[in-house]
């Protein structure tokens, strides 16, 4: 059995999507179609820049979206390989979710670009700039990143935001908290803490006001029906109901992404390869939970060509 997975925030890079466009008609239409969707010119950014126009929020997530689709889009248009008829399940690292609902034909391009712009500026407005953020611990498991943040809570929120693969996960909340819990990191045997350069405190208890906001949005553009069930970020198990989707899309937005437990029921559900399409993060964070996992990343043509050489 194989999954498709679909990067998150933190994979964007200029440059991104240019090959993949110089080499196809069918990336180019992705891109382009995004960029009609929003009335701005996003591919121009992916492509020349500047980086911090790029890594602003409501432009990451669309644009990570559109690279992740422009890629399967050549992978199915130009290769032959149909992401339905390979795969048996997909999976997204937070606004990767929303890529592969877009992947299983549960929202259109054009609503899936417009509903990560909105959840962008939406959690980018949720909390002033420089009263929260993050920090990754490195050499931390789940229990040790859990007990950390309580202590270093002190009164304000410090949560596990990402639960990524067995030696990272990620800590979410007020400054002052994230900046006591990386202090404190060697009282727990963590090997080390680092702030993230984050603009807001995502996937915390702190983005109430933009899951509000996607709770609106979500109403009025809501899933349709999933061609493969996808394993969602906070119950790391598979759904197959549209409304039920909806829901956790919501809660996603404060909720924990359990990308460890998600890869973990997926390979007990008998998953056996895994590949990413357009970016090599969510990758490498299989091979690290699961040795034994086959995984293949696909972001140039040449990965493309090479995974359709070796299914067909």
């Amino acid at each position: 059995m194989r999954a498709f997975l679909f990067p998150g925030q933190g994979s964007q890079k200029v440059g991104m999507g240019v090959e993949l466009a110089a080499a196809s008609e069918a990336a180019r239409d992705v891109f382009g179609e995004v960029d009609e969707a929003l009335s701005q010119k996003l591919f121009a950014i992916m492509r020349e820049g500047p980086e911090e126009q790029l890594t602003l929020t409501e432009n990451a997530q669309p644009a990570i979206m559109a690279n992740a689709i422009a890629t399967l889009r050549v992978l199915e248009r130009d290769f032959g390989i149909k992401l339905i008829e390979h795969g048996h399940c997909v999976a997204g690292h937070s606004l990767g979710e929303y890529s592969a609902l877009c992947a299983v034909g549960a929202f259109g391009l054009a609503d899936t670009a417009r509903l990560l712009k909105l959840r962008g500026s939406a959690m980018q407005a949720a909390v002033p700039v420089g009263e929260g953020t993050m920090a990754v611990l490195l050499g931390a498991d789940l229990e040790q990143a859990k007990a950390l943040a309580e202590a270093a809570a002190q009164g304000e929120v410090c949560e596990v935001a990402n639960d990524n693969d067995p030696s990272q996960v990620v800590l979410s909340g007020h400054t002052g908290a994230i900046e006591r819990a990386v202090a404190l990191v060697k009282d727990f045997a963590i090997k080390r803490g680092m702030i993230l350069n984050v603009s807001a405190p995502f996937h915390s208890s702190l983005m109430a006001p933009a899951a509000a906001r996607m709770a609106e949005a979500l109403a009025e553009t809501p899933p349709g029906a999933l061609a493969l069930p996808i394993y969602a970020n906070v119950t790391a198990a598979p759904v197959t109901d549209p409304d039920e989707e909806r829901a956790l899309l919501v809660e996603q937005v404060t909720g924990r992404v359990r990308w460890r437990e998600s890869v973990l029921a997926m390979r007990a559900d008998g998953v056996e390869s895994f590949v990413e399409l357009g970016g090599k993060v969510v990758g490498p964070m299989v091979g690290r939970i699961d040795r034994d996992a086959r995984v293949m990343s696909l972001v140039t043509m040449a990965d493309l060509e090479a995974f359709a050489k070796e299914i067909t």
